[in-house]
């Protein structure tokens, strides 16, 4: 058995999310957000080459100019798939493992709120899922793929850069399209994809301005477009978008998200008490509050509709963290740390509560 397998398969084994190989260190495994030792020994430079020449894919070793960065997929027999990337570190490979587990989980798996299936009958608009590195944006992506699978006869087209969940015909047509393998670039796969025939389109990163002009005009013209986006909350991720833009084109552009937007959830993974992790999820939809502000330049606003809009299935970050401390899913030491406010939070905890945002809002 080869020295990559057997780390594998134990991380697998200890359910590791991740595994970090790098020079003149042991294998290291993310176990529930901890990083462990993983009692292998030290690998040196000669055996991480090694490594990297057996599980790089055919069409990036026939690539003329070697990428010092590579993100690919791995299928390790009898163990599972994982998402790879590769880079260098003192002119040496370094190699980070995610295991992408074969069953998709459901929404319920997850511990994510049942209100997202309300997102399953919609016929157009973009959803954004965005968070960290690490904070499960493509898991989340896959369960809400799959609760449309289950439900609805849609052609579903997805773009993904490497492909992770695999998915199975069920109610949906579903066609997957790895970057590099069935398209050479995010770019041209979305410069087609409009002439696939696609109820829903599944964009694996939110990147640049091509692929946000792209999904606006998708959701324009009678699509759903599912992605994710790095951001930190709900109301961050407009203003991140807008990045994306000159100065001079930002107007035209958050009337158009204005127009298009369906919802933003944004999550952060928490310690569990009985182990593992729970998401905790600010989630924006696109009401009639929202859809004002977002006309009206007043981004700034924004949180204060997501605080105001329980009855409408939006939440905060706190009162997240809030309902899953007062559950006793999770300590408060952790709720406070991933909070973006802890200070707000723990008045919250203590039975105070401002109710700053109808007082923004001005009702």
């Amino acid at each position: 058995m080869s020295v990559i397998k057997e780390v594998l398969q134990k991380a697998v084994s200890l359910d590791a999310s991740d595994i970090h190989i790098k020079l003149d260190e042991p294998p290291f495994f993310r176990i529930h957000g901890d990083l462990v030792e993983s009692g292998f020994p030290k690998m040196g430079a000669d055996e991480l080459k090694c490594i990297v020449v057996d599980i790089l894919p055919d069409h990036i070793k026939k690539k003329n100019e070697p990428d010092h960065e590579m993100d690919f997929s791995h299928y390790e027999d009898g163990v599972g798939r994982f998402r790879v990337n590769v880079f260098l570190s003192h002119h040496v490979p370094t190699l980070a493992f995610r295991y992408v587990k074969t069953q998709i989980p459901t929404l319920a798996d997850l511990h994510l709120p049942a209100f997202l299936k309300t997102f399953v009958g919609i016929n157009s608009g973009i959803i954004m899922v965005c968070g960290a590195t690490s904070s499960g944006k493509s898991t989340t992506l896959a369960a809400l793929i799959d609760c449309i699978n289950q439900a609805l006869r849609y052609r579903i087209i997805t773009i993904e850069d490497p492909v992770e969940y695999i998915f199975k015909d069920i109610k949906s047509v579903i066609t997957q399209r790895e970057v590099g393998l069935d398209t050479p670039s995010f770019h041209s796969a979305l410069k087609h994809v409009m002439r696939q025939d696609p109820d829903v389109i599944m964009i694996g990163e939110m990147r640049d301005q091509i692929s946000l002009s792209v999904a606006l005009s998708a959701a324009e013209t009678g699509h759903v477009v599912l992605s994710t986006l790095h951001s930190n909350t709900a109301d961050q991720s407009i203003h991140r978008i807008l990045s994306f833009y000159p100065a001079e084109e930002r107007e035209q552009m958050r009337l158009a998200i204005a127009a298009n937007l369906t919802a933003i959830l944004c999550q952060r993974l928490v310690p569990a008490i009985r182990g593992g992790v729970l998401p905790a999820m600010e989630i924006m939809t696109n009401t009639p509050t929202v859809h004002k502000l977002l006309l009206g330049n007043k981004l700034d606003t924004l949180r204060a509709a997501i605080e105001t809009g329980q009855e409408d299935g939006m939440q905060t970050f706190n009162q997240s963290l809030y309902k899953l401390i007062k559950s006793g899913q999770i300590t408060e030491k952790d709720g406070l740390a991933q909070s973006p406010s802890p200070e707000a939070l723990k008045m919250n905890l203590q039975g105070i509560f401002l109710d700053e945002g109808r007082r923004i809002l001005g009702e």
